[in-house]
C-alpha cells in the first residue's frame, strides 16, 4: 500500500511557529516506516524549499515555495489532485484535503480553535478553515483528533460522527526529555544567569494562554511567597495586554520574558525550572505539560479542554478564570516541598503512557480501518493502552 502525506506545515525553519503541528508532523514521520506492516510506501510532500528527510519516507517536494498560506492552498487544491492517483490512501495531516481526490481519506484535526476563537484570523482563512474542515472531515474514512477534546468538538460543533474519530495523542521525544543531571543544570544557570528557583511557562503569548490571570494571581502573593517567573515563547495575537500587566501590577522585577525557546534548550528550561504553570483556556494538547512532567518538573495547569487528559492526576488542575485558586495554589506551591516531590514522581509515571510510537501505531490501525487493511502487527489485542484522565 502506498501512502501520500500532506506534509506542507512541517516548518523548514526554528520560530514558535515550528512548534505544534511541524513537532506532530515530523515526529509522526519518524515513526510511521517503523510500525508499519512490510510493503507499506509512506511519501510525504512538502514545499520546494523544505530540505527535510526522514528515514523510510520518500519526500515529495512541490514545484513552488508553499511556506505562504495562499501558495499552499493553491498547491493542495489546484496541483496538488493531478498528483494523487498513485496513493492508496492520502492523509491530510492538518485540516484540509483537496476537494478533487478518489483515494480514500484520513485527516488530522488538531483543534477547533477556529470556531472557538474566530477573531484570531482573518474572515476569509476563518471562512476556508471552518467550510473545508467540514468538508474533508465529511468526506474522510477516518478522522484522527489529538485528545478527546478535540474528538468531542468534532462531533458538537461539526457534527462528525463519534464512531469516525480517531483518538491519536501526541508524545514526546523521550531522548531529549528527561530529569538531567545537576551539573548539567548547573552550568545552563550560570549561562543565563537564572536564580536557583523559579516558576516557568513555556508556549505562545496569545489571548488563549490566560497569562493575564496567571500575572493577577502571583501579584497577589506577598513576595515571600513569590519566585521569579519566567515567560518562554513566541510573541503572538495581542500580546501587548500581557506586557500591560507585567508593567501594571507591577512585576518588572520579578517577572521575565525569554522569548522563543528553541527545542533543543526545552529540557534544560524544564529541569531548572522548580515548577511549570500552564494555565491556558484551550489547548487541542497541551503539549508543554507532557514535556514538563517528562523532565520531572511539577505542572500547576487548568482543567479546560483537553489539559486534564495530559496532566491527569499527576498535575494540579484548576478552573481558568478563579484567580483566587491560583493564587492559593501558588503559594502552596512555592511552600509545601512535599507536594512538589508527589507531583514530581507522579508526573514521571504520567508521562509514561505518552509516546510518538504510540502516536504512529494509532495512526497505522486508522489506516488499516480506512482501507479495510486486515494484515496489521497490532489488531484487537491492544499494542498500545489507552491513556487515562484520572
Amino acid at each position: 500500500m502506498r501512502i501520500g502525506l500532506n506534509a506542507h506545515l512541517l516548518s523548514g525553519r526554528a520560530s514558535y511557529r515550528s512548534a505544534g503541528i511541524h513537532s506532530y508532523i515530523s515526529n509522526l514521520l519518524r515513526n510511521l516506516p517503523e510500525y508499519a506492516p512490510a510493503g507499506w510506501q509512506f511519501e510525504a510532500m512538502v514545499g520546494a524549499v523544505n530540505s527535510a528527510s526522514f528515514p523510510g519516507i520518500s519526500m515529495a517536494r512541490a514545484g513552488l515555495d508553499s511556506e505562504r498560506a495562499w501558495r499552499r492552498v493553491f498547491w493542495e487544491q489546484a496541483l496538488q489532485p493531478w498528483q494523487l492517483r498513485q496513493y492508496d490512501l492520502y492523509h491530510a495531516l492538518a485540516f484540509v484535503a483537496p476537494i478533487v481526490l478518489t483515494a480514500p481519506l484520513v485527516v488530522t484535526v488538531y483543534d477547533l480553535s477556529f470556531l472557538h476563537f474566530p477573531e484570531r484570523l482573518s474572515i476569509a482563512r476563518r471562512q476556508y478553515l471552518r467550510a473545508m474542515t467540514a468538508l474533508t472531515c465529511a468526506r474522510a474514512r477516518r478522522v484522527l483528533a489529538i485528545s478527546q477534546s478535540t474528538a468531542d468538538d468534532l462531533t458538537a460543533l461539526m457534527g462528525v460522527p463519534a464512531e469516525k474519530i480517531d483518538v491519536t495523542p501526541l508524545g514526546y521525544d523521550r531522548a531529549a526529555f528527561h530529569p538531567l543531571l545537576a551539573a548539567d543544570m548547573a552550568h545552563f544557570r550560570r549561562k543565563h544567569g537564572l536564580p536557583r528557583r523559579f516558576w516557568l511557562y513555556v508556549g505562545t503569548l496569545e489571548p488563549r494562554k490566560n497569562l493575564p490571570l496567571l500575572l493577577e494571581a502571583y501579584a497577589r502573593l506577598g513576595t515571600a511567597d513569590r519566585l521569579p517567573l519566567i515567560l518562554g515563547g513566541g510573541i503572538g495575537w495581542m500580546a501587548r495586554a500581557v506586557f500591560a500587566a507585567i508593567e501594571r501590577l507591577e512585576l518588572g522585577e520579578w517577572v521575565k520574558h525569554v522569548g522563543f525557546i528553541p527545542t533543543a534548550d526545552l529540557p534544560l528550561w524544564y529541569n531548572c525550572a522548580e515548577a511549570f504553570l500552564y494555565p491556558s483556556v484551550f489547548e487541542g494538547f497541551g503539549l508543554p505539560v507532557l514535556e514538563a512532567m517528562a523532565c520531572g518538573t511539577p505542572v500547576v495547569t487548568t482543567n479546560a479542554s483537553s489539559l486534564p487528559e495530559v496532566a491527569g492526576g499527576a498535575g494540579r488542575r484548576l478552573p481558568p478564570g478563579d484567580i483566587d485558586q491560583w493564587t492559593d495554589a501558588l503559594r502552596d506551591l512555592q511552600r509545601n516541598s512535599d507536594w512538589r516531590h508527589e507531583a514530581r514522581v507522579k508526573g514521571l509515571e504520567r508521562a509514561k503512557q505518552f509516546s510518538w510510537a504510540r502516536t504512529a501505531e494509532l495512526t497505522l490501525r486508522s489506516y488499516g480501518k480506512a482501507t479495510a487493511t486486515l494484515d496489521l502487527p497490532f489488531g484487537d489485542n491492544e499494542k498500545v493502552t489507552r491513556v487515562e484522565t484520572k
